[in-house]
């Protein structure tokens, strides 16, 4: 207790548990398909909520520690995170956007394709 007013000093903070991340290679040769594919995973798995899509980045195989930000992520008052692309233009949306990744006349990729591999 403080002597001068008898009360209990404030509970010492929890420190915040230590996230872990998943790194996920796939074997798309392209930005705009792995991008793509960001955006379908999100799209799917988006109501989990022990996954942050938010915070989702994209680097090639050989620069990972170069890394390409997918989603704006900025706070909106009252309707959540922004779900547009990171470098969309005008206003944030709670709303996720088509202009991620592939043009929505487009579509995403047919991940069922056989994909070539580097050699």
């Amino acid at each position: 207790m403080t002597p001068a007013t008898g009360d209990h000093p404030p509970p010492p903070a929890m420190p915040a548990a230590q996230r872990w991340i998943i790194h996920l290679p796939t074997t798309l040769t392209s930005l705009d398909e792995v991008t793509a594919l960001a955006v379908a995973l999100r799209d799917s798995l988006g109501h989990l909520s022990v996954l942050d899509f938010g915070e989702t980045t994209l680097s090639e195989e050989d620069a990972q520690f170069l890394r390409t930000r997918v989603f704006c992520d900025a706070a909106l008052r009252g309707a959540g995170r922004c779900r547009r692309s990171d470098a969309h233009d005008g206003l944030c949306a709670a709303v996720p956007s088509t202009e991620v990744g592939v043009p929505a006349d487009r579509g995403p990729p047919d991940f069922t394709q056989t994909v070539s591999i580097r050699e």
